[in-house]
């Protein structure tokens, strides 16, 4: 199958594009530039494979939580797209995304994924990999204060993402003694979620109309008050 992928959830800009079993990705840490980079990336991966937006047959996009900029730009991108071309659009969390690039892991190991939040709060989420190499949630997605993140029980996994090192790197630490394998610097990628949209296309998990994807943010504010940022 023909799918392209967007995710912009975090600093991390990166598309990918599947052909079939192969998969092109555009990836950059680019804070700000998201909207500059993305349609300009999807041409140039598309006349890289020889194939034309009509020759698609999927679109997918992270549907975060992270920035809300980014993720309202990979949304409003998708649907776009999706509507234009009359194909469907697939939203896959970007957690469970961040979760498909432990490459180590194999099936029956727990992931953490966890994104630093900002404003002293982190998203996670934990996730286990299916026999078909592929994370599966095992909770809901949480917003939390570091030191208040609810941890997996499993003695082992792989823990990845930004929010491992947020406020004083408490959510590593605590993974860390529970001799988890830490990547702190991992983000999400477009060709993680082109692989996990792949199967989300051959299974059907995917609504009917574009415009049913809708963001997943958790957080229903952008910033502090000066009273939060003090700690009154």
């Amino acid at each position: 199958m023909n799918l392209l992928a967007i995710e912009t959830a975090t600093e991390a800009c990166s598309v990918a594009l599947r052909c079939g079993d192969a998969v092109l990705e555009r990836f950059e840490i680019a804070p700000r530039r998201h909207a500059e980079l993305v349609l300009p990336w999807a041409e140039a991966l598309l006349a890289e494979a020889g194939i034309a937006r009509s020759q698609l047959d999927a679109i997918a996009v992270g549907i975060g939580p992270g920035a809300f900029t980014g993720v309202r730009l990979a949304v409003a991108m998708g649907q776009g797209l999706a509507l234009a071309l009359g194909r469907p659009l697939i939203g896959i969390s970007s957690l469970q995304i961040l979760a498909a690039g432990a490459s180590g892991a194999q099936p029956g190991d727990g992931v953490f994924a966890c994104i630093d939040a900002r404003m002293g709060e982190v998203y996670a989420a934990a996730f286990r990999i299916h026999r078909d190499g592929l994370p599966e949630p095992i909770d809901a997605p949480q917003l939390a204060r570091p030191d208040d993140a609810r941890l997996p029980d499993d003695s082992y996994g792989w823990a990845r993402g930004t929010g491992l090192a947020a406020g004083q790197g408490e959510v590593g630490q605590r993974l860390q003694g529970q001799g988890w394998r830490l990547e702190p610097g991992a983000l999400p990628a477009a060709g993680d979620l082109a692989r996990l949209a792949a199967r989300a296309h051959a299974l059907g998990a995917y609504p009917e109309r574009p415009d049913d994807v809708q963001p997943l943010y958790l957080r229903d504010k952008v910033a502090q008050t000066i009273a939060e940022r003090e700690g009154r």
